[in-house]
């Protein structure tokens, strides 16, 4: 019987092979680690598109040698990948330059302003700088200003999504679910924007440059003979478009209903509802497309969030990472040993996260901040203050997203790396009030992908069923209320009142050094 599902996992540090059935076990994994950047100036973050390619081979092709595996058991296929990543292609789908990364720093300044009738309204709006922003940070600007001989050879600009799509079928498609990023798509109507739109004059292109949208749970095509070789795939096997990996997170992680909401401990750290209403969170910033059709996810994200703990591990915790490979245990069960030994709230150390400026929250200025040192701290309150940090903004996010949408979040779901920290999910507890739970399974993006398949080869009837039958909590962190008193009065007196106090002085160390 075919009921069983291939999920594909493209995300910035490895690239993952999952095989789950329509219960959501887990019943096989390949995973290839991956660089996830070479930088060939500073701020650059690029990769070779085929050397993603190269490595879903490799986790597909291992994934068939686990225990039990059997190819004629699989019904479909499904991919998801990180955000924002694209890849100009030739006719043939050949890639032209190296892939721009989303963590990618470089900007585009100075481009002439939008002129019109949407120059006016939006100079009338006070969003004239919103616009600008989006110019600048449009990976396509960069390009088309900087490398224009590409740009001229580019027959179709894709995300990564669109470029491995591409590699699996022979077709240039992508899900609707994985448009996030400095492209001209409309946002509430799901679509590529009308040709009247003001985005088509912010980021310039041609329609035919695009790839052909499918929604979340449709059929692409089949997987082709060439693909069937690169990955022992079955040819023939139809690919279901699933969405972004953020996105199908977020129904892995079993967070279908407004109320509940999807913390995601990655790289970015982000705190998500899925909402049917078309909801800004910040004025011309959208809610990006949901892993369901018709649906949005309404996102707060605090850019390199648990990026910061593997900074922690590189720049503090060589202790650890040696003790953790005698052992053969994950670094970060030491790192919890640490955490335990100081107590909530780190005897006054607090940190904001805000490592990488934003247009509106946090400002263009922002830089990361820590306060409240004394002789009694130790790398062990740092790395506690860098989750507790971590939490405050997050539920700083949930402040924001409930004020936005009126619906109060009452269930919290963690996924991401982050999520595997038992401290990190107390804490988490703790600065919330609210239990925190880790999924049943830590593939929750995978599973995201294997839910769409699911519901887009009709082995269950609708996203609801396919939610409530593949997803079910794990692990239940309940605060503790005392903690929670006390994290509360740090939020609310402290944390919420640096940000407006520092601003002045993120002002003046930029404009001094230049950054």
């Amino acid at each position: 019987m075919r009921d069983q599902l291939l999920a594909i996992d493209n995300g910035t540090q490895s690239v993952r092979a999952l095989i789950f059935n329509p219960r959501g076990d887990l019943l096989a994994k390949s995973q290839v680690y991956i660089e996830p950047y070479f930088a060939r100036q500073p701020g650059w973050a690029e990769q070779n598109p085929e050397y993603y390619w190269s490595a879903l081979c490799q986790a597909c092709q291992g994934v068939w040698t686990k225990p039990g595996v059997r190819k004629d058991a699989i019904a479909g296929v499904a991919l998801t990948t990180q955000r924002a990543t694209v890849v100009n292609v030739d006719r043939q789908g050949k890639s032209l330059r190296p892939a721009i990364v989303w963590l990618d720093q470089r900007r585009t300044p100075g481009l002439p302003p939008l002129g019109g009738p949407w120059g006016l309204a939006f100079k009338l709006a006070r969003m004239s700088e919103t616009i600008a922003y989006i110019q600048a940070e449009a990976e396509a600007n960069w390009i088309r200003t900087h490398e224009p001989d590409i740009w001229a050879e580019t027959y179709k600009y894709l995300y990564l999504s669109g470029y491995l799509t591409h590699k699996l079928t022979g077709r240039f498609a992508d899900s609707v679910g994985c448009q996030v990023g400095f492209m001209p798509f409309d946002y509430k109507r799901l679509r590529w924007a009308a040709s009247w739109d003001w985005k088509w004059r912010v980021v310039p292109m041609h329609p035919d440059q695009l790839a052909e949208l499918v929604p979340p749970a449709g059929a692409i095509g089949p997987i082709s003979a060439s693909a069937a070789a690169a990955t022992g795939i079955p040819a023939g096997l139809p690919l279901i478009a699933a969405a972004a990996d953020k996105a199908c997170e977020v129904i892995g992680a079993g967070a279908l209903a407004p109320h509940i909401g999807c913390l995601s401990y990655g790289t970015t750290a982000t705190i998500t509802t899925t909402q049917t209403r078309y909801i800004e969170p910040i004025p011309l910033i959208p809610p990006y497309p949901a892993a369901i059709p018709h649906a949005y996810n309404l996102e707060v994200q605090i850019y390199r969030g648990f990026w910061m703990v593997s900074w922690f591990k590189t720049e503090f915790g060589q202790r650890e990472l040696q003790l953790a490979e005698e052992q053969g245990v994950a670094p970060e069960k030491l790192l919890d040993e640490l955490v335990a030994n100081v107590p909530p709230g780190c005897e006054g150390l607090m940190l904001q996260p805000y490592w990488s400026p934003g247009l509106k929250v946090p400002g263009p200025e922002a830089m990361g901040a820590v306060i409240g040192f004394t002789d009694v701290h130790t790398r062990a309150h740092l790395y506690r203050a860098i989750l507790e940090g971590l939490a405050y903004g997050l539920r700083e996010g949930k402040e924001r997203l409930e004020k936005r949408a009126g619906v109060p979040i009452t269930e919290l779901r963690i996924s991401g790396g982050g999520s595997q920290s038992d401290a990190a999910m107390q804490l988490t507890a703790d600065i919330f009030g609210l239990p925190a739970i880790r999924p049943h399974v830590y593939e929750t993006s995978g599973l995201g992908a294997a839910i769409d398949a699911a519901v887009g080869l009709k082995l269950h009837p609708d996203f609801a069923t396919a939610v409530r039958e593949m997803t079910r909590p794990g692990d239940v962190f309940e605060p503790n209320h005392r903690t929670h008193v006390m994290y509360d009065e740090l939020y609310r007196r402290v944390y919420l009142r640096l940000y407006a106090r520092l601003k002045p002085f993120y002002k003046d160390i930029r404009a001094i050094v230049g950054r």
